[in-house]
């Protein structure tokens, strides 16, 4: 599909109620209002086609943006792309559909080291993403590198903007869930932090336990494992 057949598909799908909707959590006005349902939709038809995906993130819409998260390749993007993309971001929700495909990418460690440090809210909310991507997803990552993360936590996450103090309660739990090692390191520092307060304005959004969610995805882990061992 060319960017023109793309974007007009785009907003014959806009709903106002969307707009609302995407507007309370973040997302600028520059929209149609298209639902996920419908984005994956073109996802699906698209699949990946990383040319198409830079000319969507150009058009500053953000449906359009969020579906370039979709179908780009994270394997092609260049350090040029990730620094004008993160330096675009202006809400939670595209920022975390960005970090999600940074984590993915060869580039995933450099940013995620670089940008966890920066002053804007987005760029360190992409940053502390793509550590928790980490975490979770590259299994080859030795837990040496994460253990600076879960000090920067434990000394700092109160102090923080708003939504990074999310994005590093997020990655607490991926590290928490790296290692039976990092496990017991990360359930140390959710206990040392307690309650991470996050002002998610006017949704129903909640900042989940970092210690609950740890101690029950392990357990569904290790059930899982053991039925797979008796088979």
């Amino acid at each position: 599909m060319t960017l023109q057949e793309v974007m007009k598909q785009l907003e014959s799908w806009g709903t106002a109620q969307n707009r609302k909707i995407y507007a309370r959590h973040g997302a600028s006005a520059n929209m149609f209002g298209v639902s996920f349902a419908n984005l994956y939709k073109l996802q699906k038809q698209i699949k990946v086609d990383h040319e198409l995906a830079l000319q969507l993130w150009e058009t500053g819409n953000s449906d359009a943006q969020v579906l370039a998260t979709l179908i780009a390749d994270p394997q092609a993007m260049t350090d040029r792309q990730a620094e004008e993309w993160v330096k675009n971001l202006s809400g939670y929700g595209l920022t975390e559909m960005f970090g999600r495909i940074l984590a993915k990418s060869p580039l995933a460690r450099k940013k995620a080291e670089k940008w966890h440090k920066s002053k804007s809210e987005w760029i360190a909310s992409a940053g502390w993403i793509i550590v928790g991507g980490l975490a979770l997803y590259d299994h080859e990552m030795p837990d040496e590198f994460f253990e600076p993360y879960l000090k920067l936590i434990e000394d700092g996450i109160h102090r923080q903007k708003n939504r990074v103090r999310y994005e590093m309660n997020g990655a607490l739990i991926g590290i928490g869930l790296h290692s039976d090692e990092l496990e017991k390191k990360a359930l140390a520092v959710a206990a040392k932090i307690g309650k991470v307060v996050v002002d998610h304005g006017e949704t129903n959004c909640k900042t989940p336990d970092a210690a609950e969610y740890i101690k029950k995805s392990q357990f569904r882990h290790k059930k899982m494992k053991a039925k797979a061992a008796a088979k």
